[in-house]
């Protein structure tokens, strides 16, 4: 197979993830998760459908035939496009009305085209431009910005430029949206993110519902418990002497049933009170939902029932074992619990009351949406106060007043509150790198577009760059790299008109800097996450600085070779690291392997990229360690590909030390090290202890926890010797309090070997001992493997 070959993803996956989502449709019980299901069936249909036909192709940063690289596509699980345009939106109900007052002479041949073109006549562009005057829009896509660009250039006399944009965009509209939509407030601005929109937040709240189990439970309490309650009370008011009960005396077997006999007596308004109970029993059961207690046909609600229905005025109707069944019935609720009017009875049904005279947080959860109308829908929350105090009088007739916010609806609502990132990150709010880079694009957003000095424009550039960061990433092979924000053609032309680039370049050098220490004191357990270190990237390039970030390569489609950025981020880690634990621990080459002048046939353009021949050539040597004497089958060939990746990430550090030392971090870190070394081994520790529910989940236990130990030992290579012994000292202790000595003593006996001085052999053991170095990929099964974890199957992505 030739070097330029190009490769495509098999729709294997995708027929995977069909299957998994039709068996949902079939047997979920619950009919939100069978829509949601159904949605994603769809989706993976046209998948299917879109590869089958040749319109797919998937791998390719162009997936849709015909599909210029700009446009936002649909993106569903694993990265595979379904060939549908976002911004290839149906028209709104203002849009629709918009349509039908425009002059007959606008031209297009559908609605949306006659509208993109009526946006490039006068009226349409004084329309544009009071958006940006006025800054009451927002963009949900980054199309939704192309004619405000375009309105923005005609406007100041750039015409050749706006006429170029509109020749390059005209192909597509008579199908997407280039227009912003109307907002009621202008979207605010600053040094404040927020993880959710309040409108966002709210759509969340308002869909609260009353689990079924706890619906069921208060229309029993509220219902059918009364409603029983009379029906034991009618058929006890017919018991001659002593009411059934069950027998718990020596002389008798328990569960016999003793006491007097119903059908015996029959009160003068017994027929009367029969007849008002059967009508309100018929009544409750007809109400929608309601699942009546008489069709569970042994209960002793349901024998009571049919008894009764039998009997109009007297028992004559019954049978011998029919009134036997009632008396047992009788006996065995009245034993639970009580006789009508009694204390215990009443004692129960003053509880259950209680119960359910508390509001349901469903009831709760719309107090605080109502409260969330008062802000800006596609703004934030300047305070979480307000929206999450008690709940007043007047509020909701379901929830009486000084009902509190339970503290899950306020960890929601919190999710639209707006403050500084490590404000969020220290309030729970930001959990994760993930999460991290959702919000980190609103504050790069304005760092980019403070060049511009039209701060109109500078809020349109604003709003599409947040709009881009949103679009899914697409599984790319042959080296191929996401778009980029330049390629917009609309954000391509305003490149020109950005100033004051010495001034963006320092604040995004102090952002880069901050958010830097902020995810590795408040995750020092997990690498970078790939859209952070996009992120990331993009400050480091408004800051005029040019680091080598290297992103995770999954590894069921790596390619067999790295482009020269890991090659570059491995000198530097060789280079600050020599000597050090971390160096030693992971037997790094000599910084002179990078140092040397590289051979010609080190750099080979495999799919038009300069690839590093000589660092993959490295790591696949590196990678034996984890192949033990397992054959390298097809079978192994994802676990072969994840010990030479994970490889790339030691010679690497996975960004660790690229960033520490471009942005001269090596201070603080060094402060802050024992304490994350600490943070993250006690989390190592914790993961390994968990139960795991198969196979699956065990090897991603092993993957995720070798990870995390590397971090742990960068940092503890930043520590002096003593505190290093103490590190290993505190895990031996925590490693016996978990009860995993068994399987995970040789990770720290091999800690420990290399902090005193010594060195794995070439297979990654210690001589002498049971010590091992930690690694998270093997061809085969691994040391560390729990017991008996349950097999686990599920569709892999080709």
């Amino acid at each position: 197979m030739s070097y330029e070959s190009r490769f495509t993803a098999s729709p294997a996956y995708a027929l995977g993830r069909l299957q998994r989502a039709l068996d949902t449709v079939a047997n979920s019980d619950d009919p939100l998760v069978r829509a949601r299901a159904q949605q994603k069936a769809t989706k993976w249909q046209a998948v299917i459908a879109g590869i089958a036909s040749g319109q797919l192709d998937i791998g390719s940063r162009t997936p849709v035939a015909d599909t210029p690289a700009w446009v936002t596509l649909e993106v569903v699980h694993g990265g595979f496009a379904t060939g549908r345009y976002l911004a290839e939106a149906p028209l709104s109900n203002d849009e629709v009305d918009q349509v039908r007052s425009l002059p007959a002479a606008v031209p297009g041949t559908t609605d949306r085209e006659r509208l993109n073109l009526w946006y490039l006549g006068d009226e349409g562009q004084e329309t544009l431009l009071q958006a940006l005057r006025t800054e009451q829009y927002r963009v949900d896509v980054p199309e939704e910005s192309a004619l405000l660009v375009i309105a923005w250039l005609l406007d100041r006399g750039h015409v050749e430029k706006a006429l170029d944009l509109v020749a390059e965009l005209r192909p597509l509209m008579h199908r997407l949206r280039f227009t912003p939509r109307p907002a009621r407030d202008a979207a605010p601005s600053g040094a404040v993110v927020r993880l959710e929109s309040v409108a966002t937040v709210e759509a969340a709240l308002r869909s609260t519902r009353v689990p079924p189990a706890i619906a069921r439970m208060r229309e029993t309490l509220l219902v059918w418990d009364p409603l029983y309650d009379r029906l034991v009370a009618l058929w006890c008011d017919t018991v001659d002497g002593d009411l059934p009960s069950l027998a718990t005396t020596a002389e008798k077997a328990d569960g016999q049933v003793v006491g007097g006999w119903p059908c015996r007596i029959w009160p003068a308004d017994w027929s009367e009170r029969r007849r008002a109970l059967l009508n309100d029993v018929e009544t409750a059961a007809r109400a929608e939902g309601r699942i009546a207690p008489e069709r569970h046909p042994r209960s002793n609600f349901a024998r009571l029932h049919r008894a009764l229905q039998s009997c109009p005025e007297d028992s004559r109707s019954l049978s011998a074992r029919e009134v036997g069944w009632i008396r047992r019935a009788l006996a065995n609720t009245l034993a639970k619990h009580g006789a009508p009017g009694s204390q215990t009875r009443t004692t129960l049904r003053s509880a259950q009351a209680a119960s359910v005279a508390r509001p349901t947080h469903a009831a709760l959860a719309q107090v605080v949406a109502r409260r969330l109308d008062l802000y800006p829908q596609e703004g934030g929350l300047p305070s979480i106060a307000l929206v999450t105090e008690d709940a007043a009088d007047g509020e909701s007739p379901d929830v009486h007043a000084g009902s509190p916010i339970p503290p899950h609806l306020v960890a929601k609502a919190t999710r639209a509150l707006e403050a500084p990132i490590s404000e969020l990150v220290s309030r729970g709010v930001i959990t994760s790198g993930e999460m991290l880079a959702r919000v980190l694009p609103q504050v790069t957003s304005q760092l980019l577009a403070a060049n511009f000095t039209d701060t109109g424009l500078a809020t349109a550039y604003a709003h599409t760059y947040a709009a881009f960061r949103r679009r899914r990433s697409l599984l790319l092979l042959n080296l191929e790299h996401q778009v980029r924000f330049e390629e917009l053609p609309w954000m391509a032309t305003l490149a020109r008109f950005r100033t004051d680039r010495d001034k963006v370049a320092r604040a995004s050098r102090q952002t880069l800097r901050h958010i830097v220490l902020v995810t590795l004191t408040a995750f020092p357990q997990s690498i970078l996450p790939n859209p952070l270190v996009r992120e990331l990237g993009a400050l480091a390039t408004e800051a005029g600085m040019r680091i080598p970030l290297v992103e995770e390569v999954a590894a069921d489609i790596f390619m067999g070779t790295f482009t020269t950025k890991w090659r570059d981020a491995a000198e530097i880690a060789g280079r600050a690291l020599a000597g050090t634990l971390y160096a030693r621990y992971y037997d790094l080459p000599e910084p002179t392997v990078w140092s040397e002048p590289r051979p010609r046939t080190s750099l080979i353009r495999r799919w038009g990229k300069q690839t590093a021949q000589d660092f993959a050539k490295i790591c696949a040597e590196r990678a034996k360690e984890a192949k033990g004497a397992q054959p390298a089958g097809p079978g192994n060939r994802v676990a072969g590909n994840g010990t030479v990746l994970e490889q790339s990430q030691i010679l690497t550090t996975h960004n660790l030390v690229t960033l520490v030392e471009a942005l001269d971090l090596d201070e603080e870190i060094r402060q802050l090290a024992p304490d994350l070394t600490d943070h993250i081994l006690d989390w190592v520790i914790r993961r390994q202890a968990q139960p795991v529910p198969d196979r699956h989940g065990a090897l991603q236990m092993i993957k995720n926890t070798a990870y995390a130990w590397r971090q742990a030992v960068f940092f503890l290579s930043l520590c002096d010797e003593q505190a290093q012994r103490a590190a290993v000292t505190r895990l031996r202790q925590q490693v016996s309090d978990a009860g995993i000595q068994d399987r995970f003593a040789p990770a720290v006996d091999g800690l420990a070997h290399v902090i005193a001085g010594g060195r794995f052999t070439d297979n990654g053991m210690v001589d002498g001992n049971d010590g091992r170095r930690f690694l998270g990929w093997t061809i085969g099964p691994h040391w560390c493997m729990p017991s008996r974890p349950e097999p686990k199957r599920s569709p892999r992505r080709p």
